[in-house]
């Protein structure tokens, strides 16, 4: 599960607008960002990887003006995380990541005077991508840039999932990587403050991963920052399974 899953990562930041090969690692570079939550890398699977490899792919960071940072399922470079250490990153983070399959997933609870829809309109998207930051606490305001992102997203076979009041005021969301091999990331899943703890948050992934199966999709995978969003994603049929790290230069 973890070199499927690793192979999927590999695949997706190999279809950013302008990937870096460095030699094992992949680097999922996007010219319209310079946030280090889109442009970062991932080693291939099962290849070697030395201190020079590691060299050569901080440099082609910093020739690229971003900052080196990597995400990666840690069983599929076990001996990786000495060498970045050694050559300056610190963790960021370690989470688990939780996967389901069509037979697992369930049927969350009805919501009240909120449903889930597609945003369809460059309106819709930006409301969305406003929802997403204001939860994870970041500008409100989304770009043209993010805007178009999320477009490409959608027209490459991801999906996208809005929470609307009767009103229409989107007040959450989530969404899915264009499925690669039958595998897609579940990501972005959030919820504005006011709206929380009416399980909106396992609504809005059990919808997400729903439209993944219901277009072919045979294993969706999500990650979980802590206990309390674990329990979230498990009680609508997904299960821990691997460990990924973060990690980057300061």
């Amino acid at each position: 599960m973890d070199l499927r899953i690793q192979q999927s990562v590999v695949a997706n930041l190999s279809q950013r607008p302008a990937p870096v090969e460095v030699g094992p690692f992949v680097i999922g570079m996007d010219p319209t960002t310079t946030s280090p939550h889109i442009n970062y890398a991932t080693p291939r699977p099962g290849t070697t990887i030395t201190a020079a490899d590691v060299t050569a792919l901080v440099a082609a960071f910093r020739a690229a003006d971003r900052r080196p940072r990597l995400e990666y399922v840690t069983s599929c470079a076990p001996e990786l995380e000495a060498l970045l250490v050694a050559a300056g990153f610190s963790v960021e983070a370690r989470h688990t990541y939780l996967i389901c399959v069509p037979g697992a997933l369930r049927k969350p609870a009805t919501l009240d005077r909120l449903s889930l829809c597609e945003p369809a309109t460059d309106g819709q998207r930006a409301a969305l991508i406003s929802a997403q930051n204001e939860a994870f606490g970041g500008d409100p305001v989304a770009s043209e840039a993010d805007v178009a992102r999320l477009r490409r997203m959608q027209s490459a076979g991801g999906v996208a999932v809005m929470a609307v009041t009767d009103d229409g005021t989107c007040v959450g969301g989530g969404g899915a990587s264009p499925p690669v091999g039958a595998v897609s990331e579940v990501a972005g899943i959030a919820v504005r403050l006011p709206y929380r703890r009416r399980g909106l948050a396992g609504a809005i992934t059990a919808g997400t991963t729903r439209r993944l199966f219901a277009a072919g999709v045979e294993l969706a995978w999500l990650e979980s920052s802590g206990e309390e969003s674990g329990r979230v994603y498990e009680r609508v049929g997904y299960r821990p399974a691997g460990q990924r790290l973060y990690i980057a230069v300061e």
